[in-house]
């Protein structure tokens, strides 16, 4: 690659030899002063083909330009070292940092994924107070294909051309997205706004003047002399009597009026907005949705893995992580599993975060390709003399902008900036980086995790994104790494933001960095970084005690309760426990446990409880038994079936109930398939159902 770096006016401190050693570069590196300005040929001159790095995102727009210009076909990237690394109080010290974001550069573009496509061709529902409601879609009406509900007591005057449709009534739901809301609505007032003709006979006739040029009825004031309905005659747009009032239409787009969001979701889907009663925010709302028709796409942010979720079997339920912490409510109980409504996600990750067995996977980046940036990034900086890297996770848009306003503070004198050792890692969003990515990443070195959230995104994600955090903390405190690893930060400002990086100290990492890659498989990566970090452990443990909630454990059975109907079995979708062929008995592997908790759920006879525990053992690996019996033996022929404890179990249970109050019928409960059957061919003088009469 060719690369060109800018010092922007002498701004950011840079070492030239010191970035060719750290990114084995031959060629000599030139730092340029004004490379956007006095030397800008010597940027055209370097488009020669190959791929072109530039260091510095604030002329991105006008190099971009230029390569056009100049009919190039290099590739560009654009790198920010001056807000993310040379504009800070620790500016000079940043060379390591500044060679690690250099070389992510030259790393390949993630693969694509898969994309969510939405239609929309304008049809628009305004839900409100008549005057803001009818306002808003006379408005829009040019530009979109608008219809209005309602809501509320009867005010205002329905336009004198019926150019959009017009209801009236309570909402009751509001589902979907863009191109494809379901609205349900009650019609609560007698007159039915579709079909009035607005010929004003009901206003005339109504002694009261309980009806005016809302074409509403104000039932406070109307005394049920039922002139109005005679007035109506054969139009019928007026019934008090009305028997099917619930309603229901499709819409496109959703722009809701009313005081509190019929949508209370703490990301509403796209398509559905609720700027409440400011008139600057229902203008910019209007002007939004103008903007929304047509095709559009946006990227499959997250992967399902029916076959190992632990959210359900056979009517139990286990886990529901991800359906707790989705803030769009794109998750939702499907029998067994869950499903995700794709075009609702808005692609947060945090249902991968919180995922225990890595059913959920966040797409946008792979955790496989993110594990290989940050291997790389590290390897950069320690190998330029980088020390206690701390890796911060910030979005692209409010966090940037927030790491933006700190290095100008510190660019002009203030104390603000990134710290030398603080290097930022852009991602969709810091809610998708799990624990799989925090301990690879104290495996790779990493002495620090930090995830940079504004305070909405905090109020949403914050307490499940720190309970992941303590889990991961636990175990990483237990093996003696001292400090602290992982910190969530939400900060409104940039001197706010400023306080809490500068109060974190480096913490205790591991003392050779793993050289595996991450795979696709969350239990595997993580498996994998466990067993460095604990290889290395200043203190190493065979057991490590873990907060409930935690996705590693064992199961404990009661010996007295368990009758070994191995109900449990069928119900571990994680392998953990299992039967065997030989002998009725049941076993566990520690390893595949995840505490989802369906084996307790499941078990008719309360003898299951879980223990949250991380063992470090080879014994985690290995099947041992939790409860054995002898075989159940039939009592005609001899052979071997079920468990004989299921089977006395099953005889004291029902040996008092009426079915089995003879001989012949208990006897059965204690024989095989075949020798059950026959008994029954044998015994034909027993009262069938055939011998009931009518």
């Amino acid at each position: 690659m060719t690369l060109k770096i800018c010092s922007c006016n002498a701004t950011i401190a840079l070492d030239a030899k010191a970035l060719a050693r750290a990114l084995k570069i031959a060629t000599p590196i030139t730092v340029h002063s004004e490379l956007c300005r006095k030397e800008i040929e010597n940027f055209t001159s370097a488009l020669k083909g190959e791929e072109c790095v530039v260091a510095c995102t604030q002329e991105a727009q006008l190099f971009n330009e230029l390569a056009t210009e100049a009919k190039s076909r290099s590739p560009l990237k654009f790198v920010n070292i001056r807000e993310m690394a040379g504009w800070s109080a620790d500016g000079a010290g940043a060379m390591p940092k500044i060679a690690a974001l250099l070389a992510l550069a030259d790393m390949p573009e993630p693969e694509p994924v898969p994309a969510v496509s939405y239609q929309s061709r304008g049809e628009l529902l305004v839900i409100g107070p008549a005057e803001a409601a009818l306002d808003w879609a006379e408005r829009l009406s040019a530009q979109l294909s608008v219809s209005a509900l309602v809501v509320g007591p009867p005010s205002g005057e329905l336009p004198a051309e019926r150019r959009y449709a017009v209801w009236s009534g309570r909402p009751k739901s509001i589902s979907g997205y863009l191109g494809a809301f379901e609205v349900v609505w009650e019609q609560t007032n007698p007159i039915d706004l579709e079909v009035c003709t607005r010929c004003n006979a009901c206003i005339h006739a109504c002694p009261e003047e309980a009806i005016d040029f809302s074409y509403q009825i104000d039932l406070d004031r109307c005394r049920s002399h039922r002139q109005c309905v005679k007035a109506c005659g054969a139009i019928g747009a007026i019934d008090f009597d009305r028997v099917e009032r619930e309603r229901s239409d499709r819409f496109d787009l959703v722009l809701d009026l009313t005081a509190g969001p019929l949508i209370r979701v703490a990301q509403p889907p796209q398509g559905y907005l609720a700027p409440g009663g400011d008139p600057l925010q229902q203008a910019l709302a209007a002007n939004t949705l103008a903007q929304l028709v047509g095709e559009f796409e946006k990227p499959r942010f997250v992967a399902y893995n029916e076959r190992i979720c632990v959210h359900g079997r056979s009517g139990k339920v286990g886990c529901t992580n991800c359906i707790d912490t989705c803030s769009t409510g794109a998750i939702s109980s499907d029998g067994n599993g869950v499903k995700v409504e794709t075009h609702v996600c808005a692609g947060c990750g945090g249902c991968s975060s919180v995922c225990p067995t890595g059913a959920l996977s966040h797409s946008f980046p792979r955790v496989a390709e993110l594990g290989g940036r940050i291997k790389r990034l590290l390897a950069v900086y320690r190998e330029a003399g980088g020390k206690d890297a701390c890796l911060l996770f910030h979005d692209g848009t409010q966090s940037r902008e927030l790491l933006m306003r700190s290095a100008r503070r510190a660019q002009s004198g203030k104390a603000g900036g990134l710290p030398a050792r603080v290097i930022p890692l852009e991602v969709h969003h810091p809610a998708s980086i799990g624990m799989d990515v925090w301990l690879g990443a104290f495996a790779y070195g990493a002495s620090q995790i930090v995830l940079l959230a504004s305070t909405s995104e905090a109020a949403e994600y914050g307490a499940a994104i720190e309970r992941q955090m303590g889990y991961a903390q636990a175990v990483l405190r237990a093996l003696g790494y001292e400090g602290e690893h992982l910190r969530l930060v939400q900060a409104e400002d940039a001197a706010a933001l400023d306080r809490e990086i500068r109060s974190l100290h480096p913490a205790a990492t591991v003392a050779t960095p793993a050289s595996f890659n991450w795979g696709s498989e969350k239990r595997l990566t993580l498996e994998f970084a466990i067993e460095h970090l604990a290889k290395l452990a200043p203190a190493p443990k065979d057991e490590i005690a873990l907060p409930r909630g935690a996705p590693w454990g064992r199961v404990e059975v009661s010996a007295e309760k368990c009758t070994l109907c191995l109900a449990c079995v069928g119900a571990c979708p994680a392998r953990a426990l299992l039967d065997t062929a030989e002998a009725p008995r049941l076993r566990f592997i520690e390893r595949n446990c995840v505490q989802c908790g369906l084996c307790q759920n499941t078990c008719p006879e309360d003898a299951i409880t879980l223990e949250p525990r991380l063992l470090l053992t080879a014994q985690a690996r290995e099947p041992v038994t939790l409860a054995e019996t002898e075989p159940g033996l039939c009592v005609r022929c001899g052979k071997p079936f079920g468990a004989r404890k299921t089977i006395d179990h099953l005889v004291a249970k029902l040996g008092e109930h009426s079915m089995f109050a003879g001989q012949p019928e208990l006897a059965r409960l204690q024989m095989c398939a075949d020798c059950r059957v026959i008994d029954m061919m044998e015994n034909l003088k027993e009262v069938s159902v055939f011998d009931v009469k009518p």
